[in-house]
């Protein structure tokens, strides 16, 4: 069990790299784009668009190397199951019709744990990237 413990954490190391990455990345375009950026609605949501999709993609991700632990590592039968099990555990759903054996359990929790402050950090950045649209949109305003 300590094993298996040491890997998610290991797993969990992972999602926080993955997701730093992506949210430099996202950062820099934010930056760049929000420094350029008129008060326009449609620029703006396109913009929120793409960074929602561009977060969401960093959870698959993040979603996606649980999955292949858990196949890999025969906790769950199947790529698919394993893929459906880590989705439902990162995000918390916890629908149950699928469960880890016994000596895995805590690995799955340790997922859901990953999965609520990988989810609250892209939260705060979208509330941040939100806020910034706002305050270019007003400053001009300002003066």
């Amino acid at each position: 069990m300590l094993s298996k413990l040491l890997i998610a954490w290991s797993l969990t190391a992972l999602c926080v790299v993955v997701h730093a990455t992506g949210m430099t990345t996202l950062l820099r375009w934010v930056n760049h784009v929000v420094a350029r950026m008129r008060a326009r609605f449609w620029f703006s949501t396109w913009m929120l668009v793409r960074t929602a999709g561009w977060i969401i993609l960093l959870h698959l991700i993040e979603i996606t190397i649980w999955a292949f632990f858990y196949a890999w590592g025969h906790g769950m039968p199947d790529l698919p199951s394993a893929l459906y099990f880590s989705a439902v555990t990162y995000t918390t759903t916890g629908y149950g019709d699928l469960v880890l054996p016994n000596e895995w359990r805590l690995v799955g929790g340790v997922e859901a744990l990953t999965g609520i402050l990988m989810c609250g950090w892209s939260a705060a950045f979208f509330f941040a990237v939100v806020s910034r649209m706002n305050e270019r949109r007003l400053k001009p305003t300002q003066t």
